[in-house]
C-alpha cells in the first residue's frame, strides 16, 4: 500500500486541473522543472567544492600554529 499506482496520479492530475485551471498548469510544470534543474546544478556545483584543493595545503602536512 506504500506504492502509487496509476489511478492516483490520474486523480491527482484531475484535482490538479480543477484548482489551477488549464492556463496555469503548463506554467506551474515549466517553473518546477525549470527549478529542479536549478537545484541539480547547484548540487554538482557543491559537490566540486568539497575537495580539497592541493596548492592551498601546507607540502610540511602540519597545520600552521596560530597565535590564541
Amino acid at each position: 500500500m506504500g506504492r502509487i499506482g496509476w489511478p492516483e496520479i490520474l486523480l491527482i492530475l484531475v484535482i490538479l486541473l480543477l484548482l489551477f485551471g488549464s492556463t496555469k498548469l503548463p506554467a506551474l510544470a515549466r517553473a518546477l522543472g525549470k527549478s529542479l534543474n536549478e537545484f541539480k546544478k547547484g548540487k554538482e556545483e557543491g559537490d566540486g567544492n568539497d575537495k580539497p584543493d592541493a596548492s592551498k595545503q601546507d607540502p610540511s602536512g602540519t597545520k600552521p600554529e596560530t597565535k590564541a
